[in-house]
Parts: C-alpha cells; structure tokens; sequence
C-alpha cells in the first residue's frame, strides 16, 4: 500500500458537499482515507474574480500506481460534475495528488510532488493539519515548515 496526501477543492454549488462527495468515491475507487483536515474556506488562486474556494487536504492509502491514481480522480471530478474550464477557473471539484509516499517524478501530464505545494497556503494549512512533520521529498522541509516560511513572506 502507498501513502498519498491529497488536496481536495470547490468553488461551485455546495462546496462542502462536493468535497464530502468526492471523499466518499475514492473510497468506493480503491482509496482508504486515514486522515483528513478541517474544511478551510480560502480566496481564489490564480484567477482572482470567482467566488471563494473550500480547501482541504486528506491522506489516504492506496494500491493505485501514480499514474491509475490520477485517472481515477479524473474519474471522480467527472462524477461530482467537474467540466472543463479555464486554467485556475472556477469548479465543481478539483482533485490533486500532493505527495505519493517519498515519489518524485515527472511526466507530460503528472508530477509528484505537486510543484505548488510551497507557494499555496490553501494547500499548505491542510496539509499541515493532518502530516506537519511530513518532509517533502524534493525540498527537505517538512509541511509546517514550508507553511511557516510562507506565512512568513
């Protein structure tokens, strides 16, 4: 089984219930989630004019490999109602592999760690809540400290 911590976002509809929803299936796609943070209200990244995100981060254990992990999330924001849009535009829900165990890679369509992860405090601040001592394996910091020296800036 591999550890992986997720990030879990909406901005659309019930933004609550489109997280729940999203925790639900990917335990009916083979994923168990062992923790989870609190659901944190944020302002939008990116793209500014579009209403206020709810963020969360959830760790999970799965068989998956990478690459089948993130078809099902794919999978599971198309089910919760996800359609196409702009980079960083609003969302029903979005879907993101943060860490998978201490993985790094590269490909066109998927990198772990996720290369946001120190520049996010919508991610951060979750992540820290469920794994502060986790080390992020390309930066050698753990969570709470990337979140402290970005709350710092």
């Amino acid at each position: 089984m591999h550890t992986v911590y997720l990030g879990i976002g909406s901005n659309l509809g019930n933004r609550e219930d489109n997280c729940e929803r999203a925790i639900r299936l990917l335990t009916e796609h083979g994923t168990r989630i062992t923790k989870r943070s609190s659901m944190l209200e944020t302002e939008p990244w990116g793209v500014e004019e579009q209403p206020k995100f709810i963020n969360m981060a959830v760790e999970a254990e799965t068989s998956l490999g990478p690459e089948d992990l993130l078809r099902a999330l794919k999978k599971i924001e198309e089910e919760v109602g996800r359609l196409p849009t702009s980079r960083w535009g609003p969302r029903v829900i979005d879907l993101d592999i943060l860490l998978y165990d201490d993985l790094t890679m590269k490909t066109g369509e998927l990198e772990i760690p996720h290369p946001g992860i120190s520049e996010r405090e919508f991610v951060l601040k979750p992540l820290a809540e469920i794994a502060p001592d986790k080390v992020h394996p390309v930066l050698k910091k753990s969570i709470k400290s990337l979140l402290k020296e970005l709350s710092g800036k």
